[in-house]
């Protein structure tokens, strides 16, 4: 199946059409491919990591699709810290799923859609499945360009991050549920 749709529909169609939904391994060709398609190759997840995580924490592994054809994701595991660590994009076996903390360790969205709210609702939909499950809070690392982003989500930067994930310089953000409610 083409990850390529008629790029001529309207923002109101893409938004009626979207569906947001639990990740399952029958989607890993894809989201392999989105994620290729979004992150360099130094920061972009394996299919091999993709795979690990789909299998051990697909409760808080979605995708966004569009006539069946994903478009984008979001993802990451559950942890009791408050800042995201190296080891844990490589070892999905460190998710805690009765911890604290929903990490983020992607917010994908292919290029033809992107600025047209989905990731907006990936990342609200995420936050609110972990208000619902009790979490203290939400964590992700970015690139500096994508701090105001993520603050008008209610993150907080909590400066320059100790990850080196990809070689890059990246800051820890928070988003502390109970001052949200």
């Amino acid at each position: 199946m083409s990850m390529i749709l008629n790029i001529n529909i309207t923002l109101k169609e893409i938004i009626m059409k979207l569906k947001i939904r639990q990740a399952c391994i029958e989607d890993l060709d894809e989201i392999t491919k989105v994620e290729a398609l979004c992150f360099p190759e130094s920061e972009a997840a394996t299919r091999v990591s993709l795979e690990q995580r789909i299998r051990t924490f697909s409760e808080t592994f979605f995708v966004a699709e569009i006539d069946g054809i994903i478009i984008g994701f979001v993802n990451g595991c559950i942890i009791n810290g408050t800042v995201i660590y190296d080891k844990l994009y490589e070892n999905a076996a460190l998710h805690i799923p009765d911890g604290n903390y929903q990490t983020i360790f992607g917010l994908d969205v292919i290029t033809q859609y992107r600025n047209q709210g989905i990731a907006a609702q990936l990342m609200n939909y995420i936050i609110e499945v972990a208000r619902v499950a009790g979490r203290k809070g939400v964590i992700l690392t970015c690139k500096e360009k994508l701090i105001h982003y993520y603050t008008k989500f209610g993150y907080e930067n909590m400066g320059i991050s100790k990850s080196v994930h990809g070689g890059a310089q990246w800051y820890d953000m928070i988003l502390k549920i109970d001052k949200m409610f």
